[in-house]
């Protein structure tokens, strides 16, 4: 069992910054592939980033890359979601997740990831 823990969102102007984070505690997080997700209101669940055990390779969503970057601490139990030049279409819940996935494919699919976090929501105005 993997707990999930968000924090970092809040209401930001359009063009600005912010870091999401993510505490994992339980059965071994540093043994998860971790992943970010979104959900803005009336449309489904995205993925928006993952990243590998040991991070050494991150996949991104077309529409956040060159923009965000999905890091993790394993020392720390964290991952890390930077958001920069924040757009009023990134609105949405963001959530963690983790998943036991092997393949890199797998990681853009919610269907593959184990646990989830309950999300933190990020507000970005116009």
């Amino acid at each position: 069992q993997v707990r999930l823990v968000e924090s970092g969102g809040e209401l930001v102007q359009a063009g600005g910054s912010l870091r999401l984070s993510c505490a994992a505690s339980g059965r071994t997080p540093s043994t998860y592939v971790m992943g970010w997700f979104r959900q803005a209101p009336g449309k489904e669940r995205e993925f928006v980033a993952s990243i590998t055990r040991n991070g050494g390779s991150t996949y991104y969503a077309d529409s956040v890359k060159g923009r965000f970057t999905i890091s993790r601490d394993n020392a720390k139990n964290t991952v890390y979601l930077q958001m920069n030049s924040l757009k009023p279409e990134d609105t949405a819940v963001y959530y963690c997740s983790a998943g036991r996935i092997t393949t890199a494919p797998a990681m853009v699919f919610m269907s593959a990831y184990n646990y989830w976090g309950q999300g933190t929501q990020v507000t970005v105005s116009s």
